[in-house]
């Protein structure tokens, strides 16, 4: 057998491994060690692999964000939640692709800052778990938003190309801040004690 093993050359120490492993297969006793070896090496401690829990973490109102436990350790997103009435009589998901970054998400505590990825939250919104999720609490919030419109899903974009911009009226110049420079005008009569000018 050396003989045979010196004429494979570098493959030698392969073949010699696939031979001791395939006697070992023969005998009964080594297949429970073989299934005991690969329990304990599959078993992945839990801290290490994502619970993809989902539960409501609110911003500011009831209903208005979820979060998504997608890694390890209790990290995820914290998708927030906003609806579309532009239409009358409709209420609809306005969909928000930048989540925020989810910390302690298996904990007692959990909170979000930062930006999390946009394809994180393209790969937590194909999962039919947090599909469901995100349309109970969205019609929810609908429901407390705009109690008389009909509640109206759409599908969360999957792909950075489904993503539409949202457009919002132009800022008038009556919104606009005045000027620094009249601001502090203003200030200095006041203190002087002259009337404002209006």
């Amino acid at each position: 057998m050396a003989a045979a093993l010196a004429e494979l050359g570098q493959d030698a120490p392969i073949v010699s491994r696939l031979a001791l492993l395939r006697s070992a297969l023969h005998r009964p006793r080594c297949w429970s060690g073989l299934l005991l070896a690969a329990a304990l090496v599959g078993c992945v401690p839990a801290h290490r692999s994502a619970s993809w829990a989902l539960y409501p973490l609110q911003r500011n109102q009831p209903h208005d964000g979820l979060a998504v436990v997608s890694q390890p350790d209790g990290y995820g997103l914290h998708i927030w939640l906003e609806t579309d009435t532009s239409q009358q009589g409709v209420c609809k998901p306005r969909w928000l692709v930048d989540p925020a970054r989810l910390f302690n998400g298996n904990g007692s505590a959990p909170f979000s800052s930062g930006l999390a990825t946009r394809a994180e939250f393209f790969e937590a919104v194909a999962r039919k778990d947090v599909q469901r999720a995100l349309k109970s609490e969205l019609e929810a919030l609908c429901k407390q938003r705009a109690p008389r419109a009909q509640w109206q899903w759409t599908e969360p974009p999957r792909k950075p190309a489904d993503v539409k911009v949202q457009t919002f009226p132009l800022v008038e110049e009556q919104d606009l801040l005045p000027s620094p420079y009249e601001v502090r005008q203003q200030e200095e009569e006041l203190m002087n004690g002259a009337p404002p000018a209006s």
